[in-house]
């Protein structure tokens, strides 16, 4: 039962395996076509890379997460510990993301470390967050922040999480506290990243096999926390959590556009290209229960943050397809198919009108070649978008490093950078050299 629930619930997997995501037979015939004259891209393009809190600075051990992953039982399959030490080696990796050729960076702030107890906020942490802006800006780095990358502190789990009735007050206030200091510095901010996730989780038809596990799992955070409740962003009850977060990003945004500072606030959604299969699909209902209220939430932000891997064919029955025997799979399970990017690109800018940024498009797999052929493949439709006059932002692959890829611990490995687990060595792959090479000479 863990193994399965582990398979059903890694952040990746939530997208494919056992979703069942159908195959990509025009990979071998995209990769070996005729490649298109680079596109010079208008000054200011942001290349990138992105990143999470929780994911890269290890031993966040006032998060839900962290409690999460060291209680039994967990759907963990190692506790996240060190993670690649970057709240010590952050100047590393941004000035290493800058010799790469890149001119931005997306990051997260941590929650728990910013207010570790209700209504106490570290300045300590704060500033801390300030000389990782600062470490952009030093080596020519667009910070692009987002406040919450699904990690809450334990205290707001332990009450309740997003179902509680003044939990987007609370939200609010941390982004008020946030950005009366990091706001000068910001070149760009997402209330929440992939806001959405949880409905993707529920179409996932191997949650329902993992649920048992998944409230073990909280129920023992619960206990340990000296509650009878703890709510998790990533397996939230949506009935009880959604509006309420709805609430919070627009009181967030509010309080973040209110300053100090002058920069684009959105929010970023999880979206997979939806495609229809046989008459009478019901590809457009499935786009709805992902979606929900996000897509018209974003519509009223300053921009949507795509964040694509791969797509979701929908038959009659309403429900995402296995994949055909001899699919390429990515090693997170899910359809090799980067040509998903331009479907969700245009989807957004038809739904929204507003500008779009890339800020996740990426692969998990030990063969750098075809993370190459990946990202090419995606680049290659923000092209084709961009010529059809689509407002594109920014390319940023998910991500810089190796890390902690959630309930797959380190298996997961979608880095442009590796991470040696004891020494935290970090050691460029061809792939970023490669998409270091385009972003320095900005062309697609």
């Amino acid at each position: 039962m863990a193994e399965a629930s582990e398979d059903a619930l890694s952040r990746r997997a939530l997208l494919a395996g056992s979703m069942g995501l159908a195959a990509g037979a025009l990979v071998s015939a995209q990769t070996s076509a005729a490649k298109p004259v680079p596109k010079k891209l208008p000054k200011g393009f942001w290349w990138g890379t992105a990143i999470s809190a929780h994911q890269s600075e290890g031993n966040n051990i006032d998060s839900d997460f962290w409690l999460a992953e060291n209680v039994k039982p967990t759907l963990f399959r190692e506790p996240s510990l060190d993670a690649c030490d970057s709240y010590h080696r952050y100047d590393e990796d941004i000035a290493l993301a800058a010799r790469l050729g890149f001119n931005s960076h997306r990051f997260g702030i941590e929650w728990s470390r910013i207010e570790p107890e209700p209504g106490k906020f570290s300045e300590a942490e704060l500033d801390h967050y300030v000389r990782v802006l600062e470490s952009c800006h030093a080596h020519g780095l667009a910070p692009m922040v987002t406040f919450n990358h699904w990690s809450v502190p334990r205290w707001f789990a332990a009450r309740g999480g997003f179902e509680m009735a003044d939990s987007p007050d609370l939200f609010a206030r941390f982004a008020e506290k946030t950005t009366a200091k990091l706001g000068p510095l910001m070149a760009a901010a997402s209330t929440f990243n992939e806001a959405n996730i949880a409905r993707l989780l529920h179409l996932n038809p191997a949650y329902a096999l993992a649920l048992p596990l998944v409230r073990a799992m909280l129920g023992a955070c619960a206990r340990a926390s000296g509650s009878d409740r703890f709510a998790s962003v990533l397996f939230a009850d949506i009935d009880k959590s959604e509006a309420n977060m709805v609430a919070a990003h627009e009181r967030a945004f509010q309080a973040i556009k209110a300053g100090p500072g002058d920069f684009p606030v959105g929010v970023t959604i999880t979206m997979q290209a939806v495609q229809g299969v046989g008459e009478g699909n019901k590809a457009a209902e499935f786009e709805e229960q992902l979606y929900g209220p996000w897509i018209a939430q974003a519509a009223k932000s300053d921009f949507i943050g795509v964040q694509t891997y791969t797509r979701i064919l929908v038959g009659p029955e309403g429900k995402a397809r296995p994949a055909p025997k001899g699919a390429e799979l990515t090693a997170a399970g899910y359809e090799f198919y980067p040509q998903a990017l331009a479907e969700t690109i245009r989807y957004a800018a038809r739904k929204t009108g507003k500008p779009i940024y890339v800020t996740e498009n990426g692969i998990g797999t030990d063969d750098d070649t075809r993370r190459i052929a990946y990202i090419d493949a995606a680049l290659a439709g923000v092209r084709t978008c961009m010529d059809e006059g689509i407002d594109i932002r920014s390319y940023m692959c998910w991500s810089l490093l190796d890390n902690f890829e959630w309930v797959y611990g380190y298996a997961q490995r979608f880095g442009l950078v590796s991470v040696d687990r004891t020494t935290f060595k970090r050691t460029p792959k061809p792939s970023a050299i490669h998409l270091g090479k385009r972003a320095k000479a900005n062309l697609l």
